[in-house]
Parts: structure tokens; sequence; C-alpha cells
């Protein structure tokens, strides 16, 4: 057998605009520029994220399962002992498929913030809350009310809210969570529809948190490799999500409410849901695509167009974001850029004095750091779902590897458009 037949078949070079990072993702790479600076720059900022998302998880599960229909839910953000001592079902000894090799319950950075926030000493809880000396929900929520707003991105998941499993469980839940409240039950009989919708909510609610509880010990893992050295380059790390994309791919997803001694599953883990489709992917699409344009730092008009009609348009996410508006009050992403600044890894906090403006424009230059970390998460779930829907990048079949190719292109059409970040990225100068 000849070496001309052994040798891997070749494809004529892209004509795509994006034809240079079509290559490097059919060469198994990232969206992302594989250098020594955006190595560490996703590694800190998926450390500085894992910490918040550690409380976000556990408080969405805690407001999806206890909280529930409170009808002045003061008090869904004080988050009970119970749910901070909650074992990580993929951290601790007890977990069945083991990503972090730390403990299962809060992580102690988080702990440590949450007895003195900010100002370093322990007050009132109260005090630190209203003073927003504290771990921002109102981010973990935003993502929700996004994955909520749009979904159509989730077809199956969304049919079963209207299914009579579904409407029956609910109802149940809801009678026995006003049982001795006869208004809010003369309320659920006049308006059925508002309270189911919020049942519908507070699904969405432990769809996040579920997702969530997997990424943070994913994220914290990574950061210890890390610091051990274990990771050689950005494809590395792209490779250690997609690893950990089809390992907890089936965990489920469901909605358990717990009133009193009792539990309802709203949506139980024999309704199939699975993890990869029914919340990260339909998660990517929501929060890094889609979202919707930041109250407070932009007019549009609706009649001119400057918001499409069709949801599948919307591309307001993180991957189109512009993050110089970023420290605008209200906007999620900022709530998310403030709880990361306070658990950046040394390295990160001493990249940017030495290359920004220090503190002054630390939450924009996390912003950017986001951005690109979330790149590579994308280019994660890209290949990910190469691998499951089309073909190996060695494949030798050439036909094979053209649909590879057309998958490929058609994903980077998305960053056609002009608030595209891609570009961008791909120069150490966006800063």
């Amino acid at each position: 057998m000849t070496s001309t037949m052994l040798s891997k078949p070749t494809l004529p070079p892209s004509s795509h605009e994006f034809s240079e990072i079509i290559h490097r993702l059919e060469a198994g790479g990232s969206m992302l520029p594989d250098t020594p600076e955006n190595l560490m720059q996703i590694i800190g900022i998926y450390k500085a994220y894992a910490v918040p998302m550690d409380f976000y998880w556990r408080d969405l599960l805690y407001i999806a399962e206890r909280v529930f229909l409170n009808p002045l839910p003061f008090f869904k953000y004080f988050i009970s002992d119970e749910y901070l001592k909650r074992p990580n079902a993929y951290a601790g000894e007890q977990s069945q498929l083991r990503i972090w090799r730390g403990e299962a319950e809060a992580h102690p950075e988080l702990l440590a913030f949450m007895e003195t926030g900010e100002v370093g000493r322990k007050l009132p809880k109260l005090l630190h809350h209203l003073w927003h000396d504290r771990v921002n929900m109102e981010f973990a929520e935003a993502c929700m009310q996004a994955m909520f707003w749009h979904r159509d991105i989730n077809p199956k998941f969304n049919e079963y809210l209207y299914s009579e499993p579904y409407l029956e469980m609910a109802d149940r839940a809801i009678r026995a969570y006003f049982r001795r409240n006869l208004p809010m039950l003369g309320l659920y009989k006049l308006f059925p529809d508002m309270f189911l919708e919020q049942v519908r909510q507070m699904s969405y609610y432990a769809n996040l948190g579920l997702f969530w509880e997997v990424m943070a010990p994913v994220f914290f893992e990574m950061s210890d490799i890390y610091d051990e050295g274990g990771f050689e380059g950005v494809p590395d790390a792209m490779d250690f999500l997609v690893n950990g994309i089809f390992a907890v791919a089936g965990r489920p997803i469901y909605h358990h409410v717990y009133i009193g001694d009792e539990c309802f599953e709203i949506i139980p883990k024999s309704a199939g849901f699975t993890w990869l489709y029914e919340a990260a992917l339909p998660y990517v699409e929501a929060v890094f695509y889609r979202t919707a344009p930041f109250r407070g730092t932009k007019s549009y008009n609706a009649q001119a167009g400057q918001v499409p009609a069709d949801q599948a348009e919307f591309h307001y996410g993180i991957l189109y974001a512009d993050v110089f508006p970023v420290g605008t009050a209200g906007i999620p992403p900022t709530l998310l850029m403030q709880d990361m600044l306070h658990f950046l890894p040394p390295y990160l906090e001493e990249y940017y004095r030495q290359h920004c403006r220090q503190e002054d424009d630390a939450l924009i230059q996390l912003g950017i750091t986001f951005q690109r970390s979330m790149y590579n998460v994308t280019s994660a779930v890209i290949q990910a779902l190469r691998a499951a829907l089309r073909y190996p990048l060695d494949d030798p079949n050439p036909e094979h590897l053209k649909a590879n190719r057309q998958f490929f292109e058609a994903q980077m059409d998305r960053m056609k458009r002009p608030e595209a970040r891609l570009t961008d990225i791909q120069h150490p100068s966006y800063r």
C-alpha cells in the first residue's frame, strides 16, 4: 500500500470570510487563537466565574424548590444552610462522576465573601444585602429569563410545560403551597394561567441551576489543572470542555418542589430531559447569542426595524456585546463582572495592572476577558455538536470532511454580523 493511499484527504481552502478560523476549527482548535496570554486569561476568568456560580446554582435550586410561589419573596437570595451544604453532584467523595477534586459543599472563597463582603467585616446579612455587598443573583435571574423568554429554542422541554402531566402536578403543588391561604387559592381559581406561568418560570430556575451545578466544578478543575501546568494551550482547555460536555450530557434535568415534608415532582427525572439538549444548548443560544437589548444603554426604534421582529434574529448576547457600556447600573453583565472581581486569581490581577488602567477600567477588562473565554466555550459546543452530528476531524472520507466544512461555515455565518467580536478577539490589543 503506497503512502499516497494512506495520506489524509484534503479539501481546497475555504472561501468563507472567516476561512482562517474555519481551518483552525478543522484542525481541532478554537475560535480563540492559541496563545499563552489567551490561555491565562480564559482560565483565570473561569476560576473567577466559578466562585459566584457556586452560589448561583445553589440559590436557583433553592428558589425553584423551596421559595417556589412565595408572593413576596424578599429573602429568596438568603439561601439556607441546607443549600450551602448541598453536595455538588460532580465534586466531593460522594459524587458518581467527580469532575473537581475539591469539596462538595460551597467553595471556601464564596463562604468567606458571604461572611464579610467587600467591606471586610461581618455585618448583619440584611445590611450586606441592601448595600449590594453580596453575590448578584440578579445576573443569574437575567440568564434564566433569557432562556424562559426564548422558549422556542427548547421545544421539547417547553412543550412538556403545557402537557397534562405537568399541569396536573403543578396544580397539586399550587394547592398544597397555598392550602392555608384562602385569598391566594381564590386568586388561583380566578387566574389559573398566571400561577401556572409562574410555575413554568420556576422550572427554568431549576433547569439553569442544574446546568450551572455542572459548570462550576468544571471551571474549578480547569483552574487547578492550569495551576499545575496541565494545559499546553487553548485547544487543550477547549478539549477539556468538550469531554466534560459528553461526560455529563445525559444528566437528568428535573424540577422538584418541597412543601413541608412532601416532594412534588413537577418535572420528574423520568420525563427524559437531559443536560445537553434541554439545558446546555438552550443556554448557549439564549445567553451567548440572543438575550435582549440592555435597558438604559441605547434607544431602539422597533418601528424602524432596529429590533428584529423574529426572536431567532436577536444578537445581543456576550458573543456580540459591546463591553464598554459595562459599568451601567442594572446591566446584567455589570453584575457578573462585579461578582468576578472579588475572586480573580493573582496572575490575572497582575495582568490587568500591567496592561490596563489598573482598577479604573477593571470591569471593562473583565468583560473583554469574559468575552474571550465564552468564545472558547462556544468553540467547545461547536466541536461537540460536530462530533455528535457530523464526522471525526480525521475522517478518511472527503465527503465527510466536506460535511464538516459546511457545518463549520454555517456556524461562522452567525459571526458575520457587524456586532460580532470574533475579529476583535483574534488580536491581543483588544483590551
